[in-house]
């Protein structure tokens, strides 16, 4: 008989080595670039998410790495600054996430296990045979924000007479019909009208009476805005175009210098008029965006977009401006020569198209809609400005740019064309604007 003490020979376990097959490959890293418009850490962070994304479906980990690596490169060459970067990587990285298979693929496969019901689950068998309703609030249901409804609702945003004059918006001159006046218009420096100030690169130049340049001379200037960027001790201004520092030689070359003049030029206004409500017993709601372009007086209309609350163009029209072009402001306004050669409408005739769509109670909703005003040469003050409604943390005169309101609130980017602005996109962006803003005010009220 074998001793109680006696233990079997058990071969001793042995842990395997991970063989070279197993190893995975080294994930890239981004390389650390100095006074970058987006930190290094922000962009490996990104990057490191995309690459778990596209582990997900692609067939090898080169195959992920390099997808990764591509997306990663488009969003930072789309990217102007640290917020722009951080909207467009999380664009791409819910785009890459609705690139996975969808999970009911495997809905077909046997399945043996009892199915228990969510309210059997939580109340036990009496729950199956009890029926609960619940009560919401219908208040913010999407078919409520339109319509009467909607301008209602729109009419808590309304700018009042002392935001509209603080806002430089043209106001109408109480003794001469067709004549505006802006209360904050900054005084000229001098009253010789031969004397300009260029808009762009703050140069004073001459010009003839007819509005030429007296001399030849390029307009070097940045075409970027100024944007304050936290570094080691401190903040640092840079222009946004080229991340130059103030005082910085211009990035951009224009054949001449050219100035805006909207301001003084406040005759051939035109007033919008009480109106009866139309059948829709509302006066109705709209957002509108133009386009100028430098012409011998300065800025003037090229094109016109309205959108109405359901977010359809009702009028979209390239304007031909009624003095000689000089430069078409293409980079912004996203107007070319080639859109204004056989164009017929005029400035008289946007307006009168206008008058005859707007009433003096009708919501026009706008981003720095005075601008658009001025450009049109219109006075209304039932408005809506989303410059005004989603406000700078400094305050005036700072204000939010369109395109950062999108990104932030809607989450989605505009603007990002190289050829330019578009009215209809812009003008849509402000509509959608504030029926979110409408939908979250609501939210808190309750």
């Amino acid at each position: 008989m074998a001793s109680k003490t006696t233990t079997p020979n058990v071969p001793k376990r042995i842990a395997h080595a991970p063989s070279l097959q197993s190893a995975t490959l080294k994930r890239p890293v981004i390389p650390t670039e100095f006074g970058a418009k987006v930190p290094t850490n922000i962009r490996q962070r990104y990057l490191n998410l995309f690459i778990d994304e596209c582990l997900k479906i692609c067939s090898s980990q080169q195959e992920a790495f390099d997808k990764a690596l591509s997306e990663e490169k488009v969003a930072y060459e789309r990217s102007t600054s640290r917020n722009i970067y951080l909207n467009v990587a999380v664009n791409t990285l819910k785009k890459l996430r609705s690139l996975l298979p969808c999970p009911s693929q495997g809905a077909n496969k046997p399945n043996n296990r009892k199915v228990v019901s969510h309210e059997a689950m939580l109340g036990g068998k009496l729950a199956t045979k009890i029926s609960f309703s619940l009560n919401r609030s219908t208040s913010l249901q999407a078919e409520d924000l339109t319509g009467a409804a909607l301008y209602r609702r729109l009419k808590e945003y309304l700018m009042t007479e002392e935001q509209l004059k603080e806002n430089s918006y043209p106001m109408a001159c109480p003794e001469k019909p067709g004549r505006a006046v802006v209360f904050t218009v900054e005084e000229k420096k001098t009253a010789d009208s031969s004397c300009r100030v260029c808009c762009r690169c703050g140069t004073e130049y001459m010009v003839t009476p007819a509005g030429n340049c007296v001399r030849k001379e390029e307009c070097v200037h940045h075409w970027g805005r100024l944007r304050k960027q936290r570094v080691p001790g401190g903040w640092e201004t840079h222009y946004s175009c080229c991340s130059g520092v103030v005082g910085s030689p211009g990035c951009q070359v224009a054949k001449q210098h050219v100035h805006d003049g909207r301001k003084e030029s406040l005759t051939g206004f035109v007033k919008t008029f009480e109106k009866l409500p139309g059948a829709e017993g509302y006066p109705g709601i709209y957002a509108l965006d133009c386009e100028m372009c430098y012409t011998k007086q300065g800025l003037e209309l090229t094109r016109v977009t309205v959108i109405n609350s359901e977010l359809k163009v009702v009028y979209d029209t390239f304007v031909k401006p009624d003095r000689k072009v000089v430069d078409y402001n293409t980079r912004f306004s996203g107007v070319t020569e080639e859109d204004l050669e056989n164009v017929t409408v005029t400035l008289r005739d946007v307006q009168a198209v206008l008058l005859n769509m707007f009433s003096a109670d009708t919501i026009l909703i706008g981003h720095s809609l005075e601008s658009d005003l001025f450009a049109l040469k219109l006075l209304h003050s039932t408005v809506v400005d989303t410059a005004i409604v989603f406000p700078h943390r400094l305050g005036l005169p700072y204000k939010r740019a369109l395109r950062t309101l999108m990104a932030d609130y809607l989450k989605r980017i505009i603007q990002d064309s190289v050829e330019g602005h578009d009215s209809s996109e812009d003008a849509r962006a402000c509509m959608e604007l504030m029926i979110w803003k409408i939908k979250e005010d609501a939210k808190v009220k309750r």
